[in-house]
Formats: structure tokens, sequence, C-alpha cells
């Protein structure tokens, strides 16, 4: 991935304002005008010294006093307005880019989300998302307030003494651009690199409380626990550059400040001796200079978040550019005959020199049951994967009802198929909303009736909760084969028409296995079915076998 410059992801970022360009407008005036409230407290705290010692007439001691107090309660109320419109911002921009993010990980899905680490997408459309609050409410407005709050102040120090507008525009902007902008691009690189060590780490954690019983089984945890500690250091060492920088910054921002305060005591004391300025003009110029600095530390201050930030927006800007393996079809077609047939199908996985699949020539009529057989590792769950639309064919076409699979909406699609894997996923959530993921729209009875054909339903009714009972994190708390067979429970509540069976009788024993073939033969005559399995006796189902080798389809 070609990596961005700070403005050119800045720009990106302010350009998701757009829809809330009204909030973020009421927000900017909000805090310019609490911030010259601000000044103004000290300013005119100057100015009523003015008054006492008869250099200034055209406002009372008074008056000076509840100018101050006045300018006092605007600046609380104005910072509130400011904060609140400010945060709404943020948190609504987070709402629309995670709704972004999730889209593109659906576009993405399954084929480009295979090789990349659940952990490092987790910490993304979490940790990383969150960070962008940091931009939007403390960044973008800021931002746009100090370039305003700073000019006014420059403008108001020219009115008193050129000299004093010129030199006072000079610091800040060395304070609020050169320095933070200097000394940023020296650890922009780890600011990525921290967000990228964090998602591997938070991916290894995940990767081993998932392996928990393997690593325990296996005495591995040593190891696992020596990974983790180095990739700790290397977060720590990260932070470390990080911190040292933002250190750094401060230090060389409040010694600035201190110079700029100092020169103006020496101009105004030079300008004063020259008669250009009266006593009370030099110190209010230096009371306006020095409470003036808030806006531009804010942003000078804001640089070392903006390393993560940026970093965060960088890792998020990839993913949503990010191209897909497979172009979603929008459209609405009906299958109607569901004859499918491979033409010369090759395939290639990206990145892999090796073909799966030469030329591959299949019918399926409507109503079929087709078994694939073949040794482990072949290319049998490829060829679902193509059927599916996982992934595109290299060459050659697939046609269901004489028609290009690219050309068939994927809705339509994924309407028409069933898949059950190997594998059954389960949500945590309880066992009648796992088995109703099939069809959201079904019945307890029609729920209960696919657990029956499934036979899992006598198995349900001995749980406390029956079909209330929660599943557990990865359906933890049923066995392999529960799971299976919850899966085929969803695959017989789908309305679908093809129905694609992935080693679904593996975790099975025979008994079971001859209970779930005859479930399957018995309530899907009318459905195409298509099977992978390595066992024999899982055929019987089928009427036609066919064997994967040599990249090849050939009858068993």
């Amino acid at each position: 991935m070609e990596r961005k410059s700070g403005f050119q992801i800045m720009k990106r970022l302010i350009l998701e304002l757009k829809p809330l360009t009204p909030f973020m407008i009421i927000t900017i005036v909000m805090g310019v005008l609490g911030f010259l409230a601000a000044i103004s407290i000290a300013t005119f705290g100057a100015v009523a010294i003015g008054t006492l010692i008869g250099e200034i007439s055209f406002i009372s001691f008074k008056t000076s006093l509840i100018v101050m107090g006045v300018c006092a309660v605007l600046r609380g109320l104005l910072r509130y307005c400011e904060q609140l419109s400010g945060h709404y911002i943020a948190f609504k921009i987070l709402v629309i880019l995670r709704d972004k993010i999730f889209t593109a990980l659906r576009r993405l899905a399954p084929a480009k989300l295979e090789g990349k680490g659940k952990g490092n997408l987790i910490s993304l459309i979490t940790s990383d998302i969150e960070l962008l609050e940091v931009f939007y409410a403390h960044t973008v407005a800021p931002i746009s307030i100090a370039v305003l709050t700073n000019l006014i102040i420059a403008v108001i120090l020219f009115t008193i003494n050129p000299l004093f507008g010129i030199i006072g525009a000079a610091f800040f902007l060395m304070v609020g651009f050169i320095i933070p902008y200097a000394s940023s691009s020296s650890v922009k690189e780890e600011g990525v690199r921290y967000r990228n060590i964090f998602g591997e780490s938070n991916s290894y954690i995940l990767d081993s409380l998932r392996g928990l019983k393997e690593v325990l089984l296996f005495k591995n945890g040593e190891e696992r626990l020596k990974t983790l500690n180095q990739n700790s250091k290397k977060l720590n060492d990260s932070l470390s550059k990080i911190k040292n920088h933002e250190g750094i910054i401060r230090a060389v921002t409040d010694f600035t400040i201190m110079i700029a305060i100092l020169s103006f005591v020496v101009i105004a004391f030079a300008l004063y001796s020259a008669g250009t300025i009266s006593f009370i003009e030099g110190i209010i110029a230096i009371v306006i200079i020095a409470s003036s600095f808030g806006p531009v530390v804010a942003l000078s201050n804001l640089s070392n978040n903006l390393l993560h930030t940026f970093a965060c927006a960088e890792r998020i800007f990839g993913l949503l550019d990010e191209k897909p393996y497979v172009e979603e079809v929008i459209g609405d077609y009906k299958i109607k005959e569901n004859d499918i047939a491979y033409e010369d199908v090759s395939f290639t996985y990206p990145n892999r020199e090796e073909s799966v699949f030469e030329n591959i020539s299949v019918d399926i009529k409507k109503g079929e049951k087709v078994a694939l057989i073949g040794e482990s590792g072949i290319g049998k769950s490829t060829f679902i994967k193509l059927l599916m639309r996982f992934w595109d064919v290299s060459s050659g076409k697939i046609k269901i009802d004489n028609k290009a699979l690219k050309e068939i909406p994927t809705s339509d699609l994924r309407d028409n198929q069933i898949l059950v894997s190997q594998e059954t996923y389960l949500f945590n959530d309880s066992i009648e909303e796992n088995i109703k993921i099939g069809n959201k729209n079904a019945t307890k009875d029609e729920i209960i009736e696919a657990a029956k054909k499934a036979s899992i339903h006598e198995f349900i009714k001995t749980l406390p909760k029956g079909y209330e009972t929660k599943v557990g994190e990865l359906g933890g708390n049923l066995s392999s084969g529960e799971k299976q067979r919850i899966g085929l429970a969803r695959a017989f509540l789908s309305n679908g028409e093809v129905l694609i069976l992935d080693e679904p009788t593996s975790n099975l024993d025979t008994l079971n296995e001859g209970e779930i073939l005859k479930a399957i033969k018995e309530n899907c005559e009318d459905k195409t079915i298509i099977l992978i399995s390595h066992r024999k006796s899982t055929t019987a189902v089928c009427e036609k076998v066919y064997k994967l080798e040599n990249k090849t389809l050939v009858s068993a």
C-alpha cells in the first residue's frame, strides 16, 4: 500500500465531514468567541490598570471589571457549546465510518479477508476508529479556531503597533505549525508501526485464546508467552519514541512562548523609550501576547496524538480503498431451473503459481445429487467456493440457468444456495436464534421441525432452557457433532434450492452419520445436492460421484 502524507490523510478525513458542515461552523464560531473571551479577561485587566493611572479614558475602571466578569462567564458557556458541538460531530462521524467499514468488510468477504488476521481487523474496527475521535473532536475545529483567533489577535496587535502584529504572527506560526510539523516528520513512521504492532499483538492474543487447549496440551505456553512479551516490548519501544517526541515538542513550545513574551517586553520598552507607544499600550500588548498562545499551543500538543490518529486513518482508508477479488452484482433475477454447468473452468489462487483446476467441465441438472471426492487439499472446497462465487474463475465459465455466474445478482445467488461446511460457526446466542439464521422469518414450529430433521431436537429438549440455551462463544458449550447438526438444521430451514454439503458428517460417528444422511435423502428430494466427502459411505445418497485428481474432474 502506498504511504500517504499527513495532508492527504487530513484532507480525506475532512471530506468525511461534509454532511456535518453546519455543526462544524457552530463549533468553530463558539471556539473563536470563547478564546477571545478568555484573552479579553487579562486584556481588560490591563485596561483597568490604564484607567487607574490615567492613560485610558474611554472606559471606566468599574466598567472594565464588569467586562472582565462578563467575559469570564461567557468563556465557560462558549467552551461548553464548543465541546458539545465538537463531540456531537465526532461521535456522529464515527457512526458513519463504522457503517462504511462494515460495508467494506462485507464487500471484501470472504476472499479478501481470508488472509487477514482477525485480531488486526478487530483492532481496526474498534480502537482505530475510536482514535479518530481525537481528530474530529480535538483537531479539525482547533485548527480553524487557532487560525481565526490568532489572526484576529495579530490584527489587534498590529493596530497597537505594526511591529507587534508582525512579530506576534511569526511566533503564532512557529508554535502552531512550524515546530509540530518539523518534529512530527521524524516519528511519523513510528505511529504507523505502533498501530500495526498493536493489531498484530491482538491477533496473536486472540489466536492463543482460541487455541488454549492445544497450548496447554502441548506445553507451548512458555513459547507463546515469550512471543507475547517480545510484542509488548516492541510496543513499549515504539511508544517510548512517540512519548519522547511529545516531551521535546512541549519543551520547545514552552521555550518559544517564553522567548515571544520576552521579545515583546524588549520591543515594548524600546518603542516606549522612543515615544512610539504609551506605557499602557506596551503593557496591553505584552498581556495579549502572553494570553493568546492557547489556541496554537493546543495545535502543538495535538501533533503527538495525530501520529496515532493519522496511522489509524491510513489503516482504515487502506481497508476502505481495497478492491475485492469478487465484485458484487446488483440487480433482480430469480433463478428458475438451477441447471449448473462448469465450462472449461481453470482456477489459480492469487499469489500462487500452481493452479487448482485446469479446464474442468461438468453439468449438474436441477434436482441431481452429485458427490465430489478426492484427497485432502486437492481443491474440493474450492470447487464449491467458485460455485458460490466466493472466488471468480481464472478462465472458463460457470453457468446457472445458462446464465454466467458473474451476471447473476449476488443476493439472488445467496438466496438460492445453502452451505453446510465442515466447521459450523455458531454465534454467541441461543440455539433457536442460531438455527433461525437459515430463515429469519421461520416460526418456532418450523425451527423445531428443522431440528428434528437434523436429529438434534431430542438433545435440545434435555437442556434446562431448551431452545433458549446459549451456545457460548464459538459454540463452546456444544460438541463438534452437535454444532454440525445445528448447521444441518439451518439448511433444512432454508428455502434455497441448491444444498452444498462440505464434509457434513465429518464430526459425526457412523450411527449419527446414517441418521443425517437419511434425513437429507428424505427431506431434500427436490433440491440439487452437491456433496463433498472423503468417506465413501457418505456418497450413498448421491446419484453421481466425481473424483478430483490431477487438477481435473473424472467419474468415480
